[in-house]
C-alpha cells in the first residue's frame, strides 16, 4: 500500500471511562491498515483472492464496485490485476476520513473513482464484479437482503459478488470455540486483553454478524446460481457468488 507511513493501532490501548460505539473516524482511519491486518485472520490472503477473482471475472468495458472500500486496498489490487481492460472501478465508503486517505495513495490508477457515499445509495449497473469485504455486517440486518438484491440486479451475466464477513455459528460449542481461538489470534498479533475487551464493547450493536446459513440463504434467495465458501479462518468466511 503506497501511503504515508502507517501508524500502530493503539485506539483502545488506554483504559476508557466510557467506551463509545465504534466509528470509522479520522483516528481509526490513521491506523486502519494496521488494525485490520492484525484483527482479521488471513486479511492479506483475502486481498490476494480478490485480485485473483478480478483477473478471471472482470470484463472489458464493465464496472467494478468496491462497497465499503475503507482505505481502498481491494480497489488497488483489482486495478493492478485488470490493467489494460478498460474497466471502471467505483470505490465507495461513507467515511470521509477513509476517502481522504484513499486520495493520498501515490500513483493512483486513473480508472478508480473514490466516492464518499452511503453504499445503500450507490447505483449498481454494468458490473462484472462487486466486493463487500467485511462491509455487510455493519448494515442494519433488515437492510442487507435489499442491498444484495440491488447488487444482483446490477451484475452482468457471469458477474460475481465477493462477500467476506465475520460470522457466528448456530452451534453454541462451535461458536464459543471459534470466539476463543479468535481472541487468542488477536493476542498473538500484539493486542492486550484490555484492547480486545474495549474494542469488543465498542463494536457491540455496530457490527452485527449473521450465521453462515443466513448468508447462504440470502445469496440463494436473491438469485445467485453458484455460491462457494472459498475462505474460512476461525469466525471469518468469504464467499464467491456467481450470476449466470
Amino acid at each position: 500500500m503506497n501511503q504515508k507511513k502507517e501508524t500502530r493501532d493503539r485506539v483502545f490501548s488506554e483504559r476508557l471511562s466510557d467506551v463509545k460505539p465504534f466509528e470509522f473516524n479520522e483516528t481509526v482511519a490513521n491506523v486502519f491498515h494496521d488494525m485490520i491486518s492484525r484483527s482479521v485472520p488471513g486479511y492479506e490472503l483475502l486481498l490476494r483472492m480478490i485480485g485473483l477473482y478480478a483477473d478471471i471475472f472482470v470484463r472489458p468495458g464493465s464496472r467494478v464496485f468496491d462497497l465499503g472500500c475503507s482505505l481502498g486496498e481491494a480497489s488497488l489490487v483489482i486495478a493492478d490485476q485488470t490493467r489494460g481492460r478498460d474497466c471502471k472501478i467505483i470505490a465507495v465508503d461513507n467515511s470521509a476520513a477513509m476517502i481522504a486517505k484513499c486520495n493520498q495513495h501515490e500513483a493512483l490508477p486513473k480508472n478508480i473513482e473514490w466516492r464518499c457515499q452511503d453504499i445503500r445509495q450507490t447505483e449498481i449497473s454494468n458490473a462484472s464484479m462487486v466486493v463487500l469485504n467485511l462491509t455487510l455486517q455493519f448494515l442494519p440486518p433488515g437492510e442487507r437482503q435489499q442491498l444484495l438484491e440491488r447488487i444482483f440486479a446490477g451484475l452482468k451475466s457471469g458477474g460475481i459478488l465477493v462477500l467476506s464477513e465475520k460470522v457466528v455459528f448456530a452451534d453454541a460449542v462451535e461458536n464459543q470455540r471459534m470466539v476463543d481461538l479468535y481472541q487468542g489470534f488477536k493476542k498473538t498479533m500484539g493486542y492486550s486483553d484490555l484492547e480486545i475487551s474495549q474494542k469488543r464493547n465498542a463494536l457491540e450493536n455496530v457490527l452485527v454478524p449473521d450465521t453462515a446459513g443466513q448468508h447462504l440463504e440470502r445469496l440463494e434467495a436473491v438469485g445467485f446460481d453458484e455460491i462457494y465458501p472459498c475462505f474460512r479462518s476461525f469466525n471469518f468466511i468469504s464467499y464467491l457468488a456467481i450470476k449466470k
